[in-house]
């Protein structure tokens, strides 16, 4: 059985931050990292959503909340890499 394709148009889910709701389109291959890198942070999704959105908006030029995602993401996978 073939595996599933990486390229997949972005799915919207919702998120609470700060008790607010709202919603982020994100690829399902970084959904993925997000909850792996929820569960490697030992916190709830929606925490480490929130941490992500607090680092961004001190940002001296913040992009979106989806793109800070991925950027985070990436920093991460940079830095778990450059740490082996």
């Amino acid at each position: 059985m073939a595996e599933p394709s990486p390229y997949h148009p972005p799915v919207k889910r919702s998120v609470e931050i700060a008790g607010h709701k709202t919603s982020i389109s994100l690829e399902p291959v970084f959904w993925d990292m997000l909850r792996d890198a929820a569960t490697h942070e030992e916190m709830p999704l929606n925490a480490l959503v929130a941490r992500i959105d607090a680092e961004r908006i001190r940002a001296d030029n913040p992009p979106g909340l989806a793109g800070a995602i991925r950027i985070w993401l990436v920093g991460a996978l940079r830095a778990k890499t450059d740490g082996q």
